[in-house]
């Protein structure tokens, strides 16, 4: 008896997740890894566990910006730059 191994193509779905996170993370998605669903899967867990560029980004986000202002008017003073940095 002969064992074959049948190479399953990778899905619509794990293709566009697959892009999604090349996009994210500014990194090119290989046409060999997107012909092999379980090289694809492991592409993709790989890239899902590094950090995106947003992700490192240390500014405050827009929420906390309108925080800082608010209660920078309350108590009626600026906001330091430095707020706007880190």
């Amino acid at each position: 008896m002969e064992s074959t191994t049948y190479v399953l193509p990778a899905t619509p779905k794990q293709i566009a997740y697959a892009r999604a996170l090349a996009l994210r993370n500014q990194t090119l998605l290989p046409w060999e890894v997107q012909q092999d669903r379980r090289s694809l899967s492991a592409w993709i867990d790989a890239q899902a566990k590094l950090t995106s560029a947003t992700a490192q980004d240390s500014r405050p986000t827009s929420k906390q910006v309108a925080f800082a202002e608010r209660l920078a008017r309350i108590k009626r003073r600026a906001v330091p730059d430095e707020c706007f940095r880190d």
